[in-house]
């Protein structure tokens, strides 16, 4: 069902600043950061959904089709695919996995994006963020709801997509979310997925600053 807009303000939930739009290199680079949702149902909830709409819309109004070259890249708050959980059934019933969410998701696919990791990893057990809880990182019971989306224009330039799983692992206390990556037409820096921690690459960034 549509989500409840004549009940949603721009008031809280809907309040916080959550996107910033440029272009760099002739690329429209859109950075988000989707509503939590909280509990399916609430008004947190619905006021995600009505966040998502207004974001298609957006994009609609400021002129993004199949062919402009653009990125949509962020904390979009939902998993698309059973294959983004580690647990469906585990998951089932909560935000980030329902139907009306995924709904939401899938629409930005009607604008032509398209999921940039996916196209290079179709592979199970993949995730970008971890609950601090129950030490749920080390047992990789994770979520892929950070997500990188391309129009067409860009989809064949992508040479390597990672997620920088090493970054949680980092000192001090990091984000329970880890970095995603993409690089378009060369590599840059590929990261070593076999390190410990990130701690050797910060030190070596630093020492190349020096």
């Amino acid at each position: 069902r549509p989500a409840r807009t004549s009940e949603i303000g721009d008031d809280e939930p809907l309040a916080e600043a959550r996107m910033l739009a440029a272009e760099c290199g002739g690329v429209r680079i859109i950075c988000i950061y989707a509503p939590n949702g909280r509990l399916v149902d609430s008004s947190f909830y619905e006021a995600k959904l009505v966040w998502f709409d207004r974001l298609a819309r957006w994009i609609n109004k400021k002129g993004v089709t199949p062919d402009t070259s653009a990125v949509i890249g962020g904390d979009f708050n939902v998993a698309p695919e059973d294959i983004d959980v580690w647990d469906p059934r585990a998951c089932y019933g909560g935000t980030h996995v329902s139907a009306r969410e995924r709904q939401a998701f899938a629409r930005l696919s009607s604008v032509g994006f398209v999921d940039a990791y996916r196209l290079h990893h179709p592979e199970p057990g993949r995730y970008t963020w971890w609950d601090y809880r129950a030490g749920n990182f080390h047992k990789n019971f994770g979520m892929r709801i950070d997500h990188l989306l391309v129009t067409a224009p860009l989809k064949h330039r992508i040479v390597w997509a990672e997620i920088d799983r090493e970054a949680r692992k980092g000192k001090p206390l990091p984000s329970d979310h880890a970095p995603l990556v993409i690089d378009l037409d060369r590599l840059g820096c590929p990261f070593d997925a076999g390190w410990s921690s990130a701690d050797s690459r910060i030190a070596a960034r630093l020492e190349k600053q020096r």
